[in-house]
């Protein structure tokens, strides 16, 4: 059975453009806004959305997602509610996919929240902190139930072991575009990002998709000849930032529809 995400990198292909994947952290600044959110994003056209699990310790989240993920946890938003969020919307808005860290699904049981995603409708999960070595077994779990997992491939990894983890991702590879954490900036020089692809290109056939430092038109079009799919989180969750509800999802809308557009190839 083809998982929802390489359904989605496909039609993107097909269409000839590359794949739009937004990031929102559930519960900022509360659960009613993100579930408007998540239907402006859909609305917009993105093709996936990563639902973020607030978490107390993000190893990978820059100031902007940490801080989205601090407010989510004091409006006591944990991982239950994120899977019932992802339930209600099941079939009416975009894919979604779990972006959440390992203690949490450790804490909650592999086996039930692999069983729980899927109930949900949840297209897979991202684990940043889940080592390739370590990663079998939510892999295997999410696997048997239909769902994918896509992994991260950082700058610094070199290629027999970037080989060794896209062969183990599924829905698609996730490119690290920099080293350190997630946050919005500008990217002065592609050199770098553009040998991390060709390198990835030589070693795997799935599909590519670039996040950490994506934040804009520009990015993604300097981007779209290069891989299959850009992932914009902290610039998104900045637009929104100190709005609620309908006024949130205004600001989604006109921020994502420049990103949709530049998608183009």
């Amino acid at each position: 059975m083809v998982g929802a995400l390489t359904q989605a990198f496909d039609r993107a292909k097909r269409e000839r453009r590359v794949a739009f994947v937004p990031y929102v952290m559930a519960g900022d600044p509360d659960l009613g806004t993100t579930d408007a959110i998540l239907t402006a994003l859909s609305a917009a056209g993105a093709d996936v959305i990563e639902l973020g699990v607030p978490y107390s310790d993000p190893l990978a989240d820059g100031p902007t997602i940490a801080a989205a993920g601090a407010r989510a946890l004091a409006n006591q938003t944990h991982l239950q509610d994120v899977l019932e969020l992802a339930g209600r919307r099941a079939g009416d808005c975009a894919p979604l996919l779990l972006f959440t860290y390992f203690n949490p699904v450790y804490q909650f049981g592999i086996d039930n929240f692999a069983a729980r995603a899927a109930a949900a409708g949840a297209a897979g999960a991202i684990v940043p902190d889940c080592a390739l070595d370590e990663s079998s077994a939510l892999r295997d779990a999410l696997a048997a139930r239909g769902l994918e997992m896509p992994l991260l491939v950082a700058p610094s990894t070199a290629p027999q072991r970037a080989e060794r983890i896209a062969d183990a991702a599924t829905g698609f590879v996730y490119v690290v575009s920099r080293l350190g954490v997630t946050g919005a900036s500008k990217m002065t020089d592609l050199a770098p990002l553009r040998a991390q692809i060709a390198m990835l290109r030589a070693v795997t056939p799935k599909p590519l998709a670039v996040g950490f430092g994506v934040s804009g038109p520009q990015a993604i079009r300097e981007l779209a000849p290069l891989v299959d799919g850009v992932v914009v989180g902290s610039a998104l969750i900045d637009a929104y930032a100190g709005s609620s509800g309908d006024e949130a999802a205004r600001r989604v809308r006109e921020f994502v529809e420049p990103l949709v557009a530049a998608a183009t190839r």
